[in-house]
C-alpha cells in the first residue's frame, strides 16, 4: 500500500456555494470520505481556513522570521487535504475522481516518498 496526498484545490476569490448547494457538497465529501474508510483506504482528511489565516515561518540567518498570511498570492489555494493509503496511482487516481465530484473542485494527487 502506498499513501498519497489528495490536494483539494479551491480557487481564491470564488463565490461561496448558496448554503442548499454548501449542504448538498458536504453530504456528498462525507459519503466520499466514509466509502474511503469502509473501503480501509482512509488516513486522514481535513479542511483548511482561507490563506488569510496563514502564518509563515521564514529561515533567515539563524533566525526566523513570522509574517501573517500565505507564501504566496495566487489564483488558486489549498482547500482542504486527504491522506488515502491504496495499492497503486490508479486506486488513488479513482478516489480522486471520486473524491473531485464530490468536492465539485480540483484534486491534485500526489504520493508519499
Amino acid at each position: 500500500m502506498t499513501k498519497y496526498l489528495l490536494t483539494v484545490v479551491q480557487p481564491a476569490n470564488a463565490e461561496r456555494p448558496s448554503p442548499e448547494a454548501l449542504e448538498k457538497i458536504m453530504a456528498d465529501v462525507e459519503a466520499w470520505r466514509q466509502e474511503l474508510a469502509d473501503a480501509g483506504s482512509w488516513v486522514f482528511s481535513g479542511g483548511l481556513h482561507g490563506p488569510e489565516t496563514a502564518t509563515v515561518l521564514r529561515p533567515k540567518d539563524g533566525e526566523v522570521l513570522v509574517t501573517d498570511g500565505p507564501f504566496t498570492e495566487g489564483k488558486e489555494y489549498v482547500g482542504g487535504l486527504s491522506i488515502i493509503d491504496v495499492p497503486d496511482l490508479d486506486a488513488a487516481l479513482e478516489w480522486a475522481r471520486k473524491g473531485s465530484l464530490a468536492t465539485t473542485l480540483p484534486i491534485e494527487v500526489r504520493p508519499f516518498v
